[in-house]
């Protein structure tokens, strides 16, 4: 799959602009803060539902408009193009089209635009807390298999319940306890479901991400980076790519006895205490803490070597993903931006950020970046457009 062509309006820092996409490699070359991250944060948007750089939608909407509007026109791999759109309403319901027409429920757009992106933010993969990881493994399941975000979210659902509930029974409601009991099953029965595929992303990983790592650090032969996930309950799974298949049921019976074991322990504190929100992705290099022990060029090439082993899992399962990397060039040595460059002239599609074209071994067009303007400077894009206001009459959605 490639993008043929993303349009902007009132997102970020531009009010409207159009930019024509090729497949291969393209570069958005520009000076910091002039909106280049603001294009792949809106194919990220597009793809996941998301942005990874905040957690609300406020900020995505350009200052004094009501609402921001994404749109994508996709090329599958046997030709077939299709438009996404997505408009982001602060305060109000967001809304999706496919083709012109509405979707009932707002995952159902999510997965038809597919991308994997790295970003300076992804050095929390290795250095930041367990949360960082584990909506890394959520955003990668979401696309792999859209119907997990339905999963989380019946989970998420249950996991509020729950807790309003804990927090009633320590405000010394009776009627709390009534209702524990079901939303303890709930709890456990849709936090296994979400368990279960993050284990088995977790086991598909391993190798694509060890290879990945070898590679950009020059060293097939060394210690191999590894991963293992370690769940609220205690118990560590090391990441095993043999293992294809688990048991929902005998992780939500393992879930339920974990909470009854700290009945007492949530009830005091009034939060439930396992579950997935509370799992983590441990990442280790030479069989220690990569957290702790990676220098930070241990650090970046473990994470870029996560994120091209998430695009090896999209892979698997449907259309080729648009690789996004901003400003990645310029935190690699020489043999780090030449490695991941050969990988790059592999992939269907990569689009990339820079403040120096120098930075980028790549060939490909480049288009110049400014304040909430898209400029190509490569004949190939002399139909880049950007409008000083929004197509009169266009219906936005």
């Amino acid at each position: 799959m490639r993008v043929a062509r993303l349009e902007l309006i009132d997102f970020r820092s531009y009010q409207h602009a159009v930019l024509p996409l090729q497949p291969g490699s393209q570069v958005l070359i520009g000076p910091n803060g002039v909106g280049k991250t603001n294009i792949l944060e809106a194919l990220h948007v597009l793809a996941v539902g998301a942005s990874h750089r905040v957690s609300g939608d406020e900020v995505l909407v350009r200052t004094g408009a009501s609402e921001a509007v994404l749109r994508a026109t996709t090329i599958d791999a046997h030709d077939r193009e299709q438009q996404v759109s997505l408009a982001l309403r602060p305060g109000g319901r967001n809304a999706a089209r496919l083709d012109g027409a509405t979707v009932p429920r707002l995952r159902d757009a999510l997965g038809r635009v597919r991308v994997v992106l790295f970003a300076p933010e992804d050095l929390a993969l290795i250095r930041g807390d367990p949360a960082d990881r584990r909506r890394f493994l959520d955003q990668l399941l979401a696309q792999r298999r859209p119907a997990f975000h339905a999963a989380r979210q019946d989970f998420d659902r249950a996991l509020k319940q729950r807790n309003a509930l804990l927090r009633q029974q320590r405000a010394g409601d009776p009627a709390a306890a009534a209702g524990l009991a079901t939303w303890t099953e709930a709890v456990a029965a849709t936090g296994a479901r979400v368990v279960a595929a993050r284990l088995l992303a977790c086991h598909a990983l391993l190798e694509p991400f060890a290879a990945h790592a070898g590679h950009l650090a020059g060293d097939a032969a060394a210690a191999p980076a590894r991963l293992t996930y370690q769940l609220s309950t205690d118990r560590q799974v090391p990441a095993d790519p043999s293992v294809e298949e688990l048991d929902p049921q005998a992780l939500a019976a393992e879930m339920r006895a974990a909470m009854e074991a700290r009945a007492d322990e949530e009830r005091e504190r009034a939060t439930t205490l396992v579950g997935p929100h509370r799992d983590e992705l441990r990442i280790e290099l030479e069989a220690m803490p990569a957290r702790t022990h990676a220098s930070q060029g241990e650090a970046w090439t473990l994470a870029l070597a996560l994120r091209l082993a998430g695009r090896d899992l999209l892979r698997e399962v449907g259309e080729e993903p648009v690789v996004l990397l901003d400003d990645v060039f310029s935190e690699l040595d020489t043999q780090r931006r030449e490695r991941l460059a050969a990988w790059c002239a592999e992939a269907e599609q990569v689009l990339v950020t820079a403040a120096v074209d120098q930075d980028v071994p790549l060939p490909g067009p480049r288009v110049q970046v400014r304040q909430g303007r898209v400029e190509a400077s490569d004949s190939a894009l002399s139909d880049a457009a950007v409008a000083a206001d929004s197509p009169e009459g266009e219906e936005h959605t």
